[in-house]
Formats: structure tokens, sequence, C-alpha cells
């Protein structure tokens, strides 16, 4: 009888098989993970926008007129100068610049929308954002909105707004 070295074809189509089987059950549980995951980080990035503008709102006696203004261009401008209307260096540079598809944080991108004429200080007072994906249905499939309340609200569809349900 001869000595068998290697694997025969067969077994190594078995085991490509297998391999296959466990990645098209895997890869559509992964890509939900991933959905959820940015979905909780744009949540988390609006709590952080109300929480800042409420800080900001103390200091400044108003709201943020821009998301920049809650943070700043860059972390060095908030390393070398004091908090000002204009650069609050309340909130990263990432997030304060996350206002395009493009500049997306976690897959998400906010639009921030003064409410109400602004003060001569520059101030607003009242605000809304907004924070939908940046290639839906691939990097969240949910539409966020949240205003100085702080109640959080989304829709499936089409970009939420104060009329939809709070999120749970």
């Amino acid at each position: 009888m001869r000595k068998q070295r290697g694997f025969s074809l067969i077994e190594l189509l078995i085991v490509v098989a297998i391999i296959l089987v466990i990645a098209a059950i895997a890869i559509p549980n992964l890509m939900k993970a991933r959905i959820a995951a940015n979905q909780a980080s744009a949540v988390s990035s609006l709590r952080t926008m109300v929480t800042s503008n409420t800080n900001y709102h103390t200091t400044f006696a108003g709201f943020a007129p821009t998301l920049l203004a809650l943070g700043g261009t860059s972390p060095a401008v908030c390393l070398n100068a004091p908090p000002s209307p204009t650069q609050a260096c309340l909130i990263d540079a990432v997030l304060a610049n996350a206002s395009s598809p493009a500049t997306a944080k976690s897959g998400y991108y906010f639009t921030y929308n003064p409410v109400g004429a602004p003060s001569p200080t520059g101030t607003v007072p009242d605000y809304s954002v907004n924070g939908d994906a940046s290639s839906p249905n691939v990097t969240g499939d949910l539409h966020y909105w949240v205003d100085q309340t702080g109640v959080i609200r989304s829709n499936t569809t089409v970009p939420a707004s104060s009329a939809d349900n709070p999120i749970n």
C-alpha cells in the first residue's frame, strides 16, 4: 500500500465549501452589527451635542450658531486659544467637522440648524440637529433628529423631525 502525502482534491473542496457556508452565515450578521454600532455612535454624538450646547448656553447666554462653533477647526486651536463663541472647544474636531457625507463620523453626518435670529454675540435662541447615514442602508438605516430639549427622534425612511417618535 502506497503512503499518501498531502490532501486529495475532494478533501480540499469540502474544506473550501465549509468555509464558504460559514462566511455566508457570518457576513450579513457582521454588516448588521456594524450598522448597529454606527447608529449607537450617532445617538451618542447627538447626546454629546446636546450636553455641549447646554454648557455653551450657560457660558455664552445662547446656543451655538453652528456645529463648528461647538468645537474647533482642529485640536491645536483648542490648545492655543481660550474658548470663544465661534470656537468653544466643547466637542472634538472630528465631530465638529462631521457635516457632510465625506466627513462623516462613524458613518453618520450631522446637519446643524440654528433656529431664531442671532443675538449680537452670535448665539441663537434654539437649534436642531439632523443625523443621517453617509451611505443609507450601508453605514446606517435610521435618520435622527434632536433639539435643545434633548429628545432624540428617529425615522426609517426620510430625515427625522420633531413630529417623529422618540427613540427608546
